[in-house]
């Protein structure tokens, strides 16, 4: 597509919305942002870099058909549903509808390594990231990891790499979007109050390899039960990528797993240790998942393995995934802020080898809580609840057998965080994993996260 002169529309005035828009203006297009929030309930940095911009602002209105018929192509952010009247009638009006990352695909030059999933998703793009800069400096890390792909699609060339972390809203309005390599960690319930089923935010995830042809490589865990039908799927599938299955508990042919304390690799045919699991700084087993895909994302790509091995082993992990912040009073304290669904907070309650007092709440996304409560019992010493679904997940607790005594409703994340420090005994540790969104008290999981953090700081005062 020729963008000089082109009428855009962009939907949603955030970081893929002002992306996007920088992207656009540089190759001449004549961009208008909108956005239904009103102004003043738009944070002041974000509307600053938006005042700096030659783009046309509108707040607090979605577009109608008269609006829509000015405009040559229209730009979701990932916040926006698909399923929007306006997004409807602009379909029904021949508008071309892409999202932020199908528009960044169309000018990057180099190969892209995507990943997708319910749960990992920023520990292993972050962990694929560091590997690959450490054999391609020029490597562009982007995505849902909290940078717009758009701001940096032209700055990696043919011989360098793109990692971009990539959610089901993301993977909704892609066209021709294609990875050379694909991952696909897992899947599990979650945004069903966006997807509506589990049919559509499983499709949704699939989009990430739909444009992959049989010089490409898909890397999915062979433990995940969706993910191993998909690879059902894709062998049966003219033109399919190769396909590369990771696993903890099986051998896949040609693939990469755990044994004996090490991950082991046949990718490429030849049988090889690339690192001892107790060389890793980060533990659980969910991280040795995000290890095993991103290794098997980097030997797709051709890294050596002792490249691998030795980038591998000084990631630390990523803040607000079973981020340790604190001790007090000989308790640790966790920050798993960004466990916003029951899958990602069961993995982040295992990963505990202590009695844990428990800080849950948030959002209600609309999915059951049940198999991360089943889980509280001989676990929990105290479950402190926060946000619209407290209420849900005591039901939920009580349903599972934790006593009524050890649950706890609070109002703030301070208070909680109070409570917390007032319950936890010697050798117990506590941790924010809330299993929701943080939506309904925070501006994003980082806020919930950080203010955990200070609370916790505070209480060393």
């Amino acid at each position: 597509m020729e963008y000089q002169n082109k009428q855009v529309l962009i939907i949603g005035l955030a970081r893929s919305g002002l992306g996007a828009a920088r992207l656009l203006l540089h190759h001449g297009a004549m961009v208008t942002i909108c956005d239904s929030k009103k102004e003043e309930t738009i944070k002041a940095d974000v509307l600053n870099e938006a005042a700096e911009l030659p783009v046309r602002l509108l707040f607090g209105t979605t577009p109608d058909e008269e609006l829509l018929a000015r405009y040559d192509l229209m730009i979701l952010s990932p916040g926006v549903p698909t399923d929007l009247p306006f997004v409807l009638k602009a379909r029904d009006l021949g508008l071309t509808i892409w999202g932020e990352v199908e528009l960044a695909y169309r000018f990057c030059k180099a190969p892209i390594i995507g990943i997708t999933g319910t749960n990992g998703k920023t520990t292993t793009t972050a962990l694929t990231g560091e590997i690959m800069k450490a054999a391609y400096p020029g490597t562009e890390v982007v995505g849902n990891i909290g940078i717009a792909f758009a701001l940096r699609a032209e700055v990696p060339t043919e011989n360098d790499y793109v990692v971009a972390e990539l959610s089901s809203f993301q993977m909704e309005t892609i066209e021709a979007f294609h990875p050379h390599i694909s991952a696909v960690l897992n899947i599990t319930p979650d945004h069903l109050n966006r997807h509506h089923t589990m049919q559509a935010y499983m499709e949704a995830k699939q989009n990430i390899y739909r444009n992959q042809t049989e010089e490409d490589f898909c890397v999915l865990n062979f433990d995940d039960p969706e993910c191993l039908r998909m690879a059902g799927e894709l062998k049966g599938r003219l033109h399919s990528p190769q396909i590369i299955g990771f696993s903890r508990k099986i051998r896949p042919e040609g693939g990469i797993w755990t044994e004996d304390g090490q991950i082991i690799s046949e990718i490429g045919g030849e049988r090889r240790s690339i690192v001892r699991i107790d060389e890793m700084q980060i533990f659980g087993a969910h991280n040795e998942e995000n290890m095993l895909a991103a290794i098997a994302c980097c030997l797709c790509a051709g890294l050596d393995p002792e490249v691998i091995r030795k980038a591998a082993v000084q990631f630390k992990g990523v803040a607000h995934r079973i981020e340790y912040v604190g001790t007090v009073n000989g308790v640790p304290y966790y920050n798993d802020s960004k466990a916003t669904n029951t899958d990602a907070a069961i993995k982040g309650l295992l990963a505990m080898r202590s009695q844990v007092v428990l800080i849950g709440g948030g959002m209600d996304k609309k999915i059951p809580f049940d198999d991360w409560t089943d889980l509280m019992p001989g676990r929990v010493r105290k479950l402190l609840l926060i946000g619209e679904t407290k209420e849900i997940i005591r039901d939920a607790a009580l349903r599972s057998g934790l006593e009524e005594s050890r649950i706890e409703f609070c109002s703030t994340l301070e208070e909680t965080v109070e409570k917390a420090c007032r319950y936890a005994e010697p050798g117990d540790c506590v941790l924010l994993s809330p299993a929701c969104a943080s939506w309904d008290m925070f501006d994003s999981f980082e806020q919930r996260g950080d203010l955990f953090r200070a609370a916790v700081q505070a209480l060393k005062v």
